[in-house]
């Protein structure tokens, strides 16, 4: 087998598990032998390769800029979806919380459920005594989201909390995600 220092940049992209299957131009020639008057070939990833590292960039920065608006008291996304001022997929609500599905999906299941009235509730670390019964009711609207969207046998709810696990909306929500195998570790 040859050594990690023998390998070309291409030969590399293909070896990797991200890019398997994709097709790679011929490797580049060697520095000293590049014509100047034509330069070499451009080595090209996959779209869907290069707006994944992308957009994890972006959902962080998102993250940050949201965290400085945070606590203003201005109203979300979600209190705006919660008012019926932007449309949104609504799979379940009643008196206390409202689920719908997120614009985004990160699996084919992929649902959001926030209390209908935020109280101070915009991220779970700033959770008080006052909040356990909203929170516990969250929880059990995740397992009837779960039930109706038939993965019940098999989800993930995951609750982003502040800019270093990327929380880009300061209104509490939990993310209900199903309908394939998730891996671990998710982060």
């Amino acid at each position: 087998m040859a050594s990690t220092a023998a390998l070309t940049t291409s030969s590399l992209l293909r070896r990797s598990r991200a890019l398997r299957g994709h097709v790679f131009p011929k490797p580049l020639p060697n520095p000293s032998s590049i014509n100047l008057a034509r330069p070499p070939p451009v080595l090209l990833l996959p779209r869907r390769f290069m707006c994944r590292n992308a957009a994890s960039g972006n959902e962080e920065a998102a993250a940050k800029a949201a965290a400085e608006i945070a606590d203003t008291g201005a109203p979300t996304i979600f209190d705006k979806i919660i008012a019926k001022e932007i449309p949104s997929t609504i799979v379940y609500e009643d008196d206390k919380v409202l689920a719908f599905r997120d614009v985004n999906p990160q699996a084919p299941v992929h649902i959001l459920v926030i209390p209908k009235i935020r109280d101070g509730l915009t991220q779970l670390g700033k959770a008080e005594p006052r909040h356990a019964e909203v929170l516990g009711h969250l929880l059990f609207a995740a397992k009837l989201v779960a039930e109706k969207e038939g993965i019940v046998d098999g989800f993930r709810v995951v609750i982003n909390n502040g800019p270093e696990a990327c929380q880009s909306v300061y209104h509490l929500h939990l993310h209900v995600l199903g309908g394939r195998q998730l891996k671990w570790p998710p982060g």
